[in-house]
């Protein structure tokens, strides 16, 4: 039985992967103590873990911010002194035995270093990492185009983590936005991952991250049983960015023969008539919904599209920004979906493209493979075996 210190980028893409894992953690005598946001406290106590809410909004991955207003990102970066300081003075310098945090989460590398533990670190993406780790090669990537007020914002923060833990901290971005571990947890199979280059002996693929989050909502979920059920959803991150599209969602399937049930997080709504026929929420049980879902328009987002991908059902993508673009092209590239462009996509092209993977054979031939290649990748039992495992090398008890 070890202690076990678990660092989430406090956003649903990076904690709701994680639920799982922490789930089987404790189911196997393992003690976490789990530092997010508040509003992420009630699906983290349902895991068995011990829940700490960080001091400051450490969410990163929010929109862009208000003219005259620093990014939330550099904002998190400029409080890295305090945040370790914070995780210090909640946990009483409690002994850990081991770190598992979101790749994301830039304090990473200085709590492992200052801990000296062995490191998990948990992809909720993992497309477009090529710039990353590929250091000996010049970038294109758009995250790392110079950006003197980040730089100058990293900079003061690794002084400032320096001067006050005595430890060196690197000011190169790449080692704040992205933490590998010691061991690295992949929310896919082999087979959807493909050929991308930087993967080594450190990497285990598990699987999607499907697991009962036992949320409290009061969606109606009485109303989706016996119907066809569209599900719509464009995610936390870019959800909110292009108004037109949900305009369009409700010309293309008001008359829609089911339920239609359409997330908009974030999105002002108050404006909209919708159709008799949707349910419209700022967040749904994904889990659930799925289990009623005929077909789906997804972001394509990691987290989405795996749950799509195992519970096979049909799904379109309109990939929207960060891995997006490469994990729909890749799901198209194995005959599972049609990707449409969310710029211009029309209603009739998003009605006629929901008819399609609906009614054509080959997207549900795709994704019977492609779900059988989830299932054998072992899910969280796997990726807490593997834990196990690097416990076990590294000596932890």
């Amino acid at each position: 039985m070890s202690n076990v210190l678990f660092l989430a980028a406090p956003s649903h893409g990076h904690v709701n992967p994680t639920l799982g894992l922490v789930a089987e953690l404790v189911r196997r005598g393992e003690r976490v103590t789990y530092f997010a946001a508040e509003p992420f406290r009630e699906r983290v106590e349902a895991t068995g873990a011990a829940f700490k809410a960080y001091a400051h909004d450490l969410d990163m991955f929010k929109g862009p911010p208000t003219p005259g207003q620093r990014s939330a990102m550099l904002d998190m970066f400029a409080r890295g002194a305090d945040t370790i300081a914070d995780i210090f003075a909640q946990t009483q310098y409690r002994r850990f035995d081991y770190l598992v945090h979101s790749a994301p989460f830039p304090f990473a590398r200085p709590m492992a270093t200052l801990l000296e533990l062995p490191t998990v670190a948990s992809h909720a993406v993992f497309a477009g990492l090529e710039a990353f780790f590929e250091r000996d090669r010049p970038s294109t990537h758009p995250m790392l185009r110079p950006d003197p007020e980040r730089d100058t914002v990293m900079r003061q923060a690794a002084a400032d983590i320096g001067r006050r833990f005595g430890i060196p901290v690197s000011t190169d971005f790449r080692d704040w936005i992205l933490n590998p571990g010691d061991l690295n947890l992949v929310y896919t199979s082999r087979l959807f991952a493909g050929d991308l280059p930087y993967f080594d002996d450190s990497v285990r693929f598990v699987g999607p991250p499907v697991h009962d989050r036992r949320e409290t909502t009061d969606f109606p979920l009485e109303r989706l049983a016996g119907k066809r059920v569209l599900y719509i959803s464009l995610g936390t991150v870019f959800g909110n960015r292009s108004p037109a599209l949900y305009e369009a969602f409700m010309a293309a399937f008001a008359r829609w023969d089911g339920v239609v049930v359409m997330a908009a997080y974030g999105v002002d709504t108050s404006a909209w008539r919708p159709p008799a026929n949707f349910i419209v929420r700022p967040y749904v049980p994904q889990g659930e919904i799925l289990k009623h879902a005929t077909v789906a328009i997804t972001h394509a987002g990691m987290n989405s599209i795996g749950d799509l991908l195992a519970a096979e059902v049909p799904f379109v993508c309109l990939p929207m920004g960060a891995d997006q673009p490469a994990l729909a092209s890749r799901a198209r590239k194995l005959g599972a979906t049609i990707v449409l462009d969310h710029a211009s996509a029309t209603a009739q092209q998003l009605a006629d493209a929901v008819e399609s993977v609906t009614t054509e054979p080959s997207y549900r031939a795709a994704l019977r493979v492609i779900a059988e290649s989830f299932r054998a990748a072992g899910g969280y039992a796997k990726a807490v075996d593997e834990v196990f495992a690097l416990k076990k090398a590294r000596g932890v008890a």
